[in-house]
């Protein structure tokens, strides 16, 4: 199996901008490249699926339909609770907030509206229902390490070295 291409147990190093209507939401200018295994669903499906096979050097734009990136808008997942049970601290509008539901489950949720009286919580992504464009350039690939493979994702520069 040659290496050289983006696939599936490989750490990608991309350079990439994603753009909604034209607006730069995120770019890798600041951060620098973005790792990821690929494989592993550390990044949305649609994008992952369109830059397998592309090669180091390698350019492509990428549209992602929602149905393939943070899927589409849910008009039912919002919750409302009782403001006493939200911890009390001042709380704004698009605020994030993990909480973990009667299963012990995780989610990720935003503040949509409150008072004094209750907090409305979207269960939605904040990019939910938007079609998405990004640019991506491969600029390195690498086998990922045994500690990579068996956590399922990147462990970035700084961090566990072997």
């Amino acid at each position: 199996m040659s290496k050289d291409t983006v696939q599936d147990g490989l750490v990608v190093s991309m350079e990439y901008k994603l753009t909604l209507d034209g607006e730069v939401l995120d770019s890798s200018d600041e951060g620098g490249p973005l790792q990821f295994l690929a494989g592993y669903g550390n990044i949305i499906p649609g994008l992952e699926k369109e830059m397998m096979g592309m090669k180091i050097g390698d350019s492509k734009e990428v549209t992602v339909e929602p149905v393939d990136g943070y899927g589409e808008f849910d008009e039912e997942a919002f919750t409302e609770v009782p403001r006493s049970e939200v911890p009390d601290e001042t709380l704004e509008k698009g605020m994030e907030f993990h909480l973990t539901d009667d299963e012990g489950n995780h989610h990720m949720a935003f503040v949509d509206h409150f008072d004094d009286k209750i907090v409305r919580f979207n269960f939605n992504h904040p990019l939910a229902g938007a079609t998405l464009n990004f640019k991506v350039k491969v600029v390195e690939l690498r086998e990922p390490t045994a500690e990579e493979l068996d956590h399922g994702h990147v462990h970035e520069e700084g961090g566990h070295h072997h």
